[in-house]
């Protein structure tokens, strides 16, 4: 009992501290800009303020405009519950799955890509299309940067790779595991709608990808698909973190441990968030026909991770 209050916590902890994260970044970019920019707590201002304000919901949406964010939501929750964050779980073994993740993950995305078609707002038609087209590339990406983790470690569990990574730190050193690292960290900026893929801060109609999407919400309905938008990126940064840098996390439900895997990840999540400031700062987003041509690289970079360690093994 005592471990599955454990995996609560930290699901909690998460989901708590999702929004600094994102908040953390544009704070960040706005003093590497020279602007003053809002405090990083700000997205739970934000979040509140929709949470209070009316609900407004199209005439002609069906169930699925009112389901995608509950459903969205509610998947990146369980995601966020089957990667080991502060410790490493043993209880969901047979659940916390690479597989498992990646393919919640797709669920809530095609949800909000049926959720932005069904209100027949052409807005909303261009940015599902556009996230097909992008999570067309990210998942198998994804999917492989893990996968040759999985190899090394014999399982596909999430859990499993982190301890078998802990068991010999020298792997984290070889080609599959930096491959891999570079592909994810690239699919990361993909998934979560960060630059140069798409802009986060911008609203203009050649460039929104997510936010054409979600364009319709409002309301409490907006405030758990942003929620869950900054969850997501969380997750994406935990599993970079923690899955091929997992120094630091805790075996056990000790209090030195736990403390140490708490302040070791915010330290990651803190190196990774700094890394994606700096780097939106220095690039411009990229034309959306060659966007392709960048998610096809970090699938070639997947993909040589998954050989290198098949070959090396």
């Amino acid at each position: 009992m005592a471990e599955y209050a454990a995996i609560i916590a930290q699901t909690l902890l998460a989901v708590a501290l999702a929004p600094a994260l994102t908040g953390f970044i544009r704070w960040l970019k706005a003093r590497l800009q020279g602007r003053r920019g809002a405090p990083p707590w700000q997205p739970y201002f934000e979040l509140r303020k929709l949470f209070s304000k009316e609900l407004v919901v199209s005439s002609t949406a069906s169930w699925v405009f009112r389901a995608a964010p509950l459903v969205v939501f509610a998947t990146t929750v369980v995601v966020a519950s089957l990667v080991p964050l502060v410790f490493v779980p043993g209880v969901s073994d047979r659940t916390g799955d690479l597989f498992a993740a990646v393919y919640l993950l797709l669920l809530g995305t095609f949800f909000l890509a049926l959720a932005g078609l069904d209100t027949g707002s052409a807005f909303g038609g261009m940015g599902s299309s556009r996230e097909m087209t992008v999570v067309a590339l990210t998942e198998p990406a994804v999917a492989l940067s893990i996968f040759a983790l999985a190899l090394t470690a014999g399982s596909t569990n999430l859990g499993a790779i982190v301890t078998s990574t802990l068991a010999e730190p020298a792997r984290a050193l070889g080609p599959g595991h930096v491959l891999g690292f570079a592909a994810l960290f690239v699919v990361t900026l993909a998934e979560t709608g960060r630059l140069p893929v798409d802009n986060p801060s911008t609203h203009l109609e050649l460039t929104m990808i997510h936010e054409a999407m979600v364009l319709e919400y409002s309301g409490p309905y907006l405030a758990l698909v942003e929620w869950a938008s900054s969850l997501k990126f969380f997750v994406f940064l935990a599993l970079a973190a923690n899955l091929f840098v997992p120094w630091g996390i805790a075996s056990s439900l000790s209090p030195l441990p736990l403390l140490v895997g708490l302040l070791a990840l915010l330290v990651k999540l803190g190196t990774l968030a700094v890394s994606v400031a700096v780097l939106e700062t220095r690039v411009a987003k990229l034309r959306l026909f060659r966007v392709p041509e960048l998610l096809s690289v970090s699938f070639v970079l997947a993909l040589l991770a998954v050989m290198s360690t098949f070959f090396m093994r």
